[in-house]
């Protein structure tokens, strides 16, 4: 599906782990869905509404209660969240809607859910009445010689007073929908085919909606409503955090995306069971899964994700059997595999050492590469004092021991992929660079200021580094460039700004804060992820909203997106502290910095491959300026053939999701940060 047609993913980013949940269809005839209530909330989804309304302004960096101000904001990130693009809602829903707007407050502290089920209720019957009216659209003929337009912008877009606004609204989206897919060259009876498993597959989806989940949906429009990073985590979404964090898992090894309603393998984790197997490939689809070798072979057709990947992962040494479609057949085979302890190391810090310019006697520099990812800890390993347990301090610190064995003369670290994860982890990290130190500076909502200092003398690596960064890169991963930056132990390269989240969130177990002083603490109570500090690099400026600047700042396409803090509804303002002491380092002055920003200038003005990356770079403002996209079929597939932005939303995010670092490529954007690091040595010797 289109990422104008999808269903937004509510309030902050929820962990992305082997799956990415993507709201599809399945092949099925395109029949209405009759809307079903989703069950009534128990009394375990009140309590903990209840006990999270009641302590947020004890919790949150703020000190805001959960007033009527945060209920009109939950109110609205609620229903965008539901509906973000208008296409299901009347106008007299939301005037019923709105005469609670300011009352969500009192009702989550009653632990009240009858508002965010009838709303949801309510969604679920205008789903079911647009899904007839959709049915009919895709079978009706179209003029696509008019010149028409469909409103992208949902923000410049009314909702509709009446069904007969909403049709039309709709007709427009098939449309728009069958241009797309003309544009991919998809036959006009596929395209029907498929635009109709497409949305009778979305709303199934929506129908298997359960109590847990929207009081997880009611609940997190409310704390995203303080800021976009606290949020409340069912026990699911917890255990995938938690898994994400610790960098392992039990199952086969195989990352899973929901196409069309279809379970597809989207990819195969390296040394896996899945990969040790060797049937299973990327791009099969899996029809059923049953356990053990002689379990029931469960249909998991039009299935939830989350559940499919349930039901396929266990215990390590249990068997599992897929029902599998290899890509382009209709044959079903049955593979059995035994599950095991997956490393998921794709996620963890990875080097390469690359050749690049000349030095003075004629060989190559050897300039070592890591990729890292994110700030990862297996915080339960640590605590029970595994001696193996996973650590970014510990896998940085074994590359950069290869590199020295190696003879690398510089280290670039490479964050522009990485969302952050441990404080910690960052702080430990960033050690292994600098000899001793403030790395990174605390405020909690009493306006008390910390120190995190890197107390392990000596460095790691004591070399010229570099670090590359993008928009992309945020919050543990801006902390580490901040401090190398404020220190002036190395050049920052990259996109003009990092993400710009300068705020700190803790985990509090649900579960324990409802039972403070029991000895076991029930674990189905999922976990509140809120912000309870701000963080400010050493220099005393935090990093909110404004990122660290890079000092050479190369083209990309991330630069341009709508990704960073500043994006974001309701995030907090910039802020500065008094700045920390510190010495500094003598590996970048003023005038290293202009001499390198100089030569990349002059080398990308002559690449073509620079120059095909900034007229895309030019195309794409010009689209994603537009507010609306012509329906005239022959301007629309010229638009396409040009340039395509969505398409390079959905590539860009997508290899930011799915990102294999278990090999790092030598694209042209790589050879130019080793071009800018080969001409950061040569300044440094001169």
């Amino acid at each position: 599906m289109r990422r104008s047609e999808r269903l937004i993913r509510w309030g902050a980013r929820r962990p992305v782990l082997s799956v990415l949940l993507l709201l599809s269809a399945v092949i099925c005839t395109p029949l209405a869905i009759r809307a079903l209530e989703v069950d009534e909330p128990n009394a375990q989804d009140r309590q903990i509404v209840r006990t999270i309304a009641k302590r947020m302004k004890l919790f949150h960096l703020s000190n805001q209660d959960m007033d009527d101000d945060i209920s009109k904001k939950g109110f609205q990130l609620y229903l965008k969240s539901l509906d973000p693009s208008k296409m299901y809602f009347y106008q007299s829903d939301i005037d019923e809607f709105s005469a609670s707007a300011d009352e969500l407050d009192d009702l989550a502290k009653s632990g009240d859910l009858s508002f965010a089920f009838a709303v949801f209720n309510r969604f679920l019957k205008r789903i079911e009445e647009r899904l007839v009216v959709i049915n009919q659209l895709i079978e009706s003929e179209h003029d696509f010689t008019l010149d028409e337009v469909m409103m992208t912008d949902s923000d410049e877009q009314e909702i509709a007073k009446n069904p007969a606004e909403l049709k039309d609204r709709w007709r427009k989206r098939i449309k728009y929908s069958m241009l797309v897919e003309k544009s991919e060259e998809t036959a006009n009876e596929d395209a029907k085919n498929k635009l109709n498993r497409r949305y009778t597959s979305f709303a199934k989806r929506m129908n298997q909606f359960d109590a847990e989940e929207v009081t997880e949906l009611f609940l997190t429009s409310l704390t995203t409503a303080y800021d976009p990073h606290s949020t409340y985590f069912s026990q699911s979404t917890f255990d995938n955090f938690m898994i994400q964090m610790r960098l392992n898992l039990e199952g086969i090894g195989a990352s899973l995306q929901s196409e069309d309603g279809v379970t597809v393998v989207k990819r195969i984790v390296p040394g896996g069971a899945a990969d040790r197997n060797g049937k299973l490939k990327v791009e099969d689809r899996i029809v059923s899964v049953g356990q053990g070798d002689d379990g029931e072979m469960v249909d998991v057709a039009d299935m939830k994700l989350d559940d499919v990947v349930a039901m396929i992962r266990g215990a390590a040494g249990t068997t599992v059997r897929l029902g599998v479609m290899p890509e382009g057949s209709n044959e079903i085979k049955t593979y059995p595999i035994v599950r095991e302890k997956i490393e998921l190391k794709d996620s963890e810090a990875q080097g390469q050492v690359f050749d690049a310019g000349t030095k003075p006697d004629g060989s190559a520099y050897k300039i070592g590469v890591i990729d890292l990812p994110s700030f990862y800890s297996d915080m339960e390993g640590a605590r029970l004092g595994r001696a193996d347990y996973k650590s970014t301090t510990r896998d940085v610190r074994r590359v950069l021991e290869e590199f020295k064995e190696e003879g690398v003369d510089a280290v670039v670290l490479d964050l522009r992929s990485n969302g952050g994860g441990s404080l910690p982890e960052s702080v430990s990290c960033t050690g292994l660079f600098i000899d001793q130190g403030p790395v990174v500076q605390v405020k909690n909502s009493a306006g008390e200021k910390e120190r995190l200092d890197d107390e392990v003398a000596g460095m790691t690596w004591d070399g010229p580094l570099v670090v590359v960064t993008s928009k992309f890169s945020a919050s543990a991963s801006e902390i580490l460039a901040g401090a190398i930056q404020d220190y002036q132990r190395g050049l920052v390269v990259g996109d003009t700004a990092t993400h710009g989240k300068g705020t700190v969130q803790q985990l509090r177990d649900v579960g324990r804060i409802i039972f403070p002083i029991a000895a076991a603490v029930p674990k189905n109570f999922g976990a509140l992820k809120v912000t309870m500090q701000q963080f400010y690099r050493p220099s005393g400026d935090s990093t909110q909203k404004r990122g660290v600047l890079a000092d050479v700042v190369l083209p990309s396409i991330s630069d341009q997106m709508d990704v960073g803090e500043a994006d974001l509804q309701h995030a907090l303002e910039f802020d500065q502290i008094e700045k920390a002491e510190f010495n500094l380092y003598p590996y970048v002055t003023p005038e290293i910095v202009k001499a390198v920003r100089a030569k990349s200038n002059s080398r990308i003005k002559g690449s073509e491959d620079f120059a095909d990356l900034m007229s895309d770079i030019e195309r794409y403002k010009v689209q994603k300026g537009r507010k609306s996209v012509t329906l005239n079929e022959a301007k629309f597939l010229e638009q396409r053939k040009e340039f395509d932005a969505e398409k390079q939303d959905e590539e860009t995010l997508e290899q930011q999701v799915n990102k294999d670092s278990t090999n790092i490529e030598r694209t042209f954007y790589l050879d130019e940060v080793l071009a800018i690091t080969v001409d950061y040595l040569e300044a440094l010797r001169n």
